[in-house]
Order: structure tokens, then sequence, then C-alpha cells
């Protein structure tokens, strides 16, 4: 199996094979309540929840809205809803009945509107499931005649309530409406969005601080002792010779401002000519010594300039051409986002970029302009060793003049204000050159990384405005995986060659399929790119399963395996919840090998500092249909076919329908 080190669970197990490529969960705020909301609030954050196939907790929040006052018959409407989604008659608790009957006896107090005829045909179908054999024609007439938003939320979330002959006069209905919706907004092309990985955001290599400290502090002493030197040199030439002295101060002059000029100018030059503008990084490793996450970048790298080459490259040839741009840029981004628990998915967006960026800057031939145009030109190195030529020769003709016809100590002054000044100046030219390169250094890389970053900046917007705009609500989501599942139902009557009247109950339990990506919305449930629908068809003559792995994005199947076996061939089932959250079930047959079945993978390392694991973990199972699955199964390998027969239509209490 392929495996990541985020994953937590590994097995060779029996159709249990779990490997997680990718996840990630949106930081949205749809199911955020505050505490002090109203309870118009909760009820509309309940809605949402309960179309988004979370029913568990659209029951909490809707029966909080009703317990603060907040009361209807569209209110009671969704809270039934909640309260049986996902749900048999079994399934509810003696409470949830009673309080189902007091909610249909509020039925006639409410005004006559959509939503209270929608109630009323729910409590109806209700009265009449519980009855083995009521009279289903009126009742389906009413639904029927119901608009449509009422009458598709009644058959999505009472799919496992609807049974027997009423499933068989809907499922015609139900199928059309699945192959209708299955496909609808965009479904292939925007699924991945989901599970993309939330982009990490823009970072470039930062200036390095500046080393001319020393220099600078330095430098003051040094020019002082020129200047004094200098002055003293020419204050004896002009003793000696005034008009001489003035000539060759003003040739001075001129010569040390060109000097100055072009030599600044000279140190603007970088010491290291990299191409394509980019530096090397703080802590470069060569790559003997590279981690897995610098391999995974380099990789990346290669991947992406193979396919975005220009027209006039092979891929290989375009990978030679920019090998030292690719290595410098792998390394780079390396640097910037080594850390703990940053996956390469997370930085693809931004190495994407640069390799459409070095593609597009070789077709406007800039790819290595930076390179090119980075040498002082000739002309402004010929001028700096003219003018300190000039400034030496004339120093020394100075010189000259202060010792011409000059007593001996006036000329052992000139002597040591020569040796002061070339030494002086030297050095004072040493130190102001290195202080004025790492200006220019410094400015350089500072505009550098203001340009590098704020191009980064932009590609990453525009990455997360795709993501934002092309990902699918939670409500298309739900939509899409019950319109699957719907699908595969019928599938499976027709391979089986049975209808509905044919079934005591059926439960399908969804998990993860080998190899996933799975993504989530704060507070929501995990959504998986690929899925295994296991389905389990309860009949007279014994147990029909039947499974396969489901790609979401385009709804494609493989895998299929049918199993068909007895009721008292169920011996024994398990369900074991590891430390981190994860869910194993066991079947075990009588007449073959123990067969561990991955329900839910661990999830504790991702949640939220605000997220109660148990919560999520309940969310996660009751959206799967584990626990409606966990204790059909349960029940059965306990009973046999006694439970069967326990819970068949005609061992319920009717629902006495009193609106």
């Amino acid at each position: 199996m392929t495996q990541t080190s985020d994953a937590a669970y590994n097995s060779a197990a029996y159709d249990s094979t779990v490997g997680i490529q990718a996840e990630t969960v949106h930081n949205s705020s749809v199911y955020f309540v505050h505490p002090d909301a109203s309870p118009q609030e909760k009820y509309r954050v309940g809605v949402r929840l309960l179309e988004d196939g979370i029913p568990s907790r659209a029951r909490e929040m809707i029966t909080d809205a009703i317990a603060h006052g907040y009361d209807s018959a569209e209110v009671r409407f969704h809270w039934a809803l909640a309260v049986l989604s996902a749900r048999t008659y079994d399934d509810l608790s003696a409470e949830e009945v009673q309080r189902l009957h007091y909610s249909s006896g509020l039925v006639q107090t409410f005004a006559e509107d959509e939503w209270k005829q929608a109630l009323r045909v729910t409590f109806g179908l209700l009265t009449v499931l519980s009855t083995a054999h009521g009279e289903t024609g009126p009742v389906l007439k009413q639904l029927q005649d119901l608009p449509l938003r009422q009458h598709n939320a009644i058959l999505r979330h009472l799919d496992l309530m609807l049974t027997g002959g009423l499933k068989d006069d809907l499922w015609a209905e139900t199928c059309e409406r699945a192959r209708a919706e299955r496909f609808g907004n965009d479904r292939s092309r925007r699924v991945w969005a989901y599970f993309a990985p939330a982009p990490i955001g823009a970072r470039a290599v930062q200036p390095h601080p500046s080393t001319a400290a020393a220099a600078e502090a330095a430098l003051p002493v040094r020019t002082i002792l020129f200047i004094i030197s200098s002055v003293s040199l020419w204050s004896l030439a002009l003793i000696s010779d005034s008009a001489e002295a003035t000539v060759e101060l003003l040739v001075a002059l001129s010569a040390g401002l060109t000097a100055a000029r072009f030599g600044d100018r000279w140190c603007q030059e970088p010491r290291l000519h990299l191409a394509a503008g980019t530096r090397v990084p703080h802590t470069y490793r060569s790559s003997s010594d590279e981690d897995g996450f610098t391999k995974r970048v380099r990789h990346s790298f290669d991947h992406y300039f193979s396919v975005r080459t220009p027209h006039e490259f092979t891929p290989d040839a375009w990978l030679a051409h920019t090998a030292q741009v690719r290595n410098s840029l792998a390394a780079e981004i390396a640097d910037l986002y080594r850390e703990s628990r940053v996956s390469v998915d997370r930085v693809t967006w931004l190495i994407r970029y640069l390799a459409e960026d070095a593609r597009n800057r070789h077709n406007n031939g800039a790819l290595f302009e930076d390179h090119r145009h980075s040498r002082t030109p000739v002309k402004t190195k010929a001028m700096t060793v003219v003018a300190v030529a000039v400034l030496g020769v004339t120093a020394l003709t100075a010189f000259g003049t202060a010792v011409s016809s000059a007593p001996s100590p006036r000329s052992l002054w000139a002597f040591l204000a020569m040796l002061g000044a070339a030494w002086s100046g030297h050095a004072a030219a040493s130190l102001w050159l290195q202080v004025r390169r790492e200006e220019h250094r410094l400015a350089r890389e500072t505009l550098k990384y203001r340009e590098q970053l704020t191009a980064r900046q932009a590609a990453h917007q525009r990455w997360q405005s795709l993501l934002d705009a092309t990902r699918p609500s939670e409500q298309q989501m739900e939509t899409w995986l019950a319109c699957d599942k719907t699908s595969f139902v019928d599938e499976a009557l027709r391979h089986h060659r049975l209808t509905w009247r044919d079934l005591i109950t059926h439960t399908i339990l969804v998990s993860p399929a080998p190899s996933y990506k799975r993504g989530r919305v704060r507070r929501g449930p995990w959504r998986y790119s690929h899925y295994v629908f296991r389905l389990f068809l309860f009949t007279q003559d014994g147990i029909r399963e039947m499974s396969s792995e489901f790609s979401f994005s385009d709804a494609t199947r493989k895998n299929e395996q049918r199993s068909n076996y007895r009721f008292d061939a169920l011996s024994s089932v398990q369900v074991a919840e590891n430390v981190d959250g994860g869910y194993d079930l066991e079947l075990v047959l009588t007449n073959g090998p123990a067969r561990k079945i991955r329900v839910k993978d661990a999830d504790a390392h991702q949640l939220a500092p605000d997220e109660n694991s148990r919560e999520i973990s309940e969310i996660n199972l009751s959206a799967a249909g584990s626990t409606h699955t966990f204790r059909l199964l349960e029940g059965i390998a306990a009973d046999g076919k006694g439970w069967i027969e326990r819970h068949s239509p005609d061992n319920l209490t009717p629902f006495q329908f009193s609106g």
C-alpha cells in the first residue's frame, strides 16, 4: 500500500488497506455557532447541517432553538427530518418516538402553509410505515403534491425509513432525480478543489544583514587621518610654490571625485552571478545531504519544469538548459519552507508559478538577463583606474613641489604627510568601497525581495481565489454522494433481481478506500476522494452483500465484490476504536475468515483546538451511516433471523398521526 507519514493506520488485513495521500481542513465558519447566538441563528445552522448530511448535529441545534421558543411548522418539519434522517424506525429511542408523537399533535396549531402540509405528509408516512398493510395511496398523492423543495427533502432524509411497497412506488422517481443531479454543478471539474491542500503563504529570501558595521565604525578615523595628511601635504606645497600647488590641488580634487564616482558604480557589481536573479539560500545543502522534504521539492520542480516548456524545447532539453535555475530555486524553496508538518503539496502552487515564470522569462529573452547585465562596463572600470592613477601621480607631484627648495625639516614633514595620506587614503577608500558595496547589495537584494514577494503573493492570491471559486459546497458534496449511493443501490437491486417489497431492511456503509485524499470543513465530516460503498440487503433468504470502490471525482467504479450468506452464518461482529479516533469493523462468518473493514481513519492529529475529538468522531460515523450499520449487524449477529422477525413491520408499534 501507499502511505505517508501522516497516516495513522496501516494494515494488510482483508479489505482494509488504506493509505493517505493528502488531507486538508478548510477553515470555514459554516458550522460555527456563538454561545450567545439567537434561536433563529441556531435553527439556521441546524438546517445547514441537515442539508450537508450531518443529522446528529442538526438535531441538537434545532432542538435547542425549539427549547428557546423558536417554533413553527417549518422548524418542526426540519426537526422531524433531522430525527429521521439516515435512521430506521428501530434506531429511534423511546424518547424520540414520544417527541414525534407530541410534535404530530402540534400540526393543527400551525398556520396553513406549505411547511405545515410537508409536516403533515411526514407524519402520515410514519403512520403508513409503522403499519404492516397501511394504505399508501393517499399519502403518496399528498407527497407528490408538495412543492419540490419539501418533496425532495422528505425523499432524501427518509431514505432508510421508506421500505416495501411504498419505496417501490417512489424508487423510480428517486433514481431519476439521482441521475439528474449526480453530475450537476460541473462535478467532474470541481471536486479536485475540495481536496486540494490549503496553499501556504508566499515567502521569498530576505536580504542578508549588512556585514559592513566594522568598516563603518573605522571609516571616520581613516578619513580624518587622510584629510589631515592631505591638507598638510598641500599646505607645504603651497608654501613652496603656490601657483603650481593650486593646479595640482585642482587636478587631485577632480581625479578624486572621478575615482569616487566611477568606483561607486564599479562596486555595485554583484560578487556572485546566479542565473535568473536567484540567490543562494542561507543553508544550501548538497544533494548528498538532502532530506526527504528537499528531495520532494526537487522532484516537484523537475515535474513542473518538464510540463511547462517553451515551444522550441523538449522536456529533457529544457531541464538541461535550466539546471542551474531549477537547482537554485529548489534549494531556496526547500530552505524557506523547511518546517514541521509542511507537506510539499502546500508549496506546489509556488513551484508551479516559478516554473511558469521561468518559461515566460525565457520567451521574453530575460531568463539570464541578470547574469548578462550584472558586470560593470569596461568604460567605468577604465575611468576608475585612470582617475586613481592621476590622483597618485598628482600626489607625487605635490610632494615634489613641497620638498623643492625647502629646508630639511620641511622635507621631512612633507615625506611624513605623503606617507600618512597614502596609507590612510588607501585604508579609507577600501573601507568606503566595502560600505558602499554592502549598501548597494542590501538595496539590490531588498528590491529583489520585494519584487519576488509581491509577485508570489499575487500568484498565491490567484491560486487561492481559484480554489475558493472552484471548491464545491458541503451541500453539493453531500448531494453527489447521496446520488452515488442511490445509483449503487439501484444497480445492486437490478443485479440480484430484487424489489423493495422483497427486502426486510437494508443498510449502506461508506468508508475510505485505499490511497485517498480527504478534506472537511471545521466541525464537519471527512469527505474522501475514493470511497468504498458496502451495501447489505436483508431478505427472507439471508444477506446479500455488495461492495465497490468509487472515485468521487467522476463516479467511476472498480474492484466490485459480492457475497451471500445466511443470517446464522454471521457469527460475530466487533467494532474496535483506536486511541486516535479510528474505527474498524470486523465481520466473522462461520464458513470463512474474519473480515476487517476500516470504517473511519484516525483524525485526532487533524483537529482544531476548539474541536472535540469525540464529537467529530460521532459526526463522521453518523454521516457515513456507520451507527445504523453497527446496530443492525450487531443485532443480527447476536440473534440471527430472530432479530429480523422481531423488527418486522408486523411487530412495530403503530405510529398514530394526530394532526
